[in-house]
């Protein structure tokens, strides 16, 4: 499918697929015809492209999103698509640890500092 029909299908700017598409997220191919260079984007693009707008809206990076794209792209194997998302759950929940004890260190010390 051509990048108008996959912007008006998954709600995703042209800009945007571009963006993905420049840093390697999801790839298209050159069209059949000599006379223009319209690119052609496979049907599993749309699937990623919620994919990536939900992961966005919720705050992961590209650096993140292109993690899991690289590791599935080797093995379209559902179960490494679930190891790797898997893995991403428990650093975010590690982080997420770490965040919070940082913060109520600080609120510790803001209110040691009255």
């Amino acid at each position: 499918m051509r990048i108008g029909e996959l912007a008006q299908k998954s709600g995703v700017s042209r800009d945007t697929i571009r963006f993905y598409e420049r840093n390697g997220l999801i790839t298209s191919t050159v069209g059949d015809s000599e006379t223009n260079s319209y690119r052609n984007y496979k049907d599993d693009s749309l699937v990623w492209l919620q994919f990536f707008a939900g992961a966005r809206e919720a705050g992961m990076s590209v650096a993140d999103l292109r993690s899991i794209v690289e590791a599935t792209a080797e093995s379209c194997d559902r179960e490494v698509a679930r190891a790797v998302i898997q893995r991403k759950i428990e650093e975010l929940k590690e982080r997420e640890e770490q965040i919070g004890k940082v913060v109520r260190f600080l609120e510790n010390a803001l209110s040691g500092s009255k």
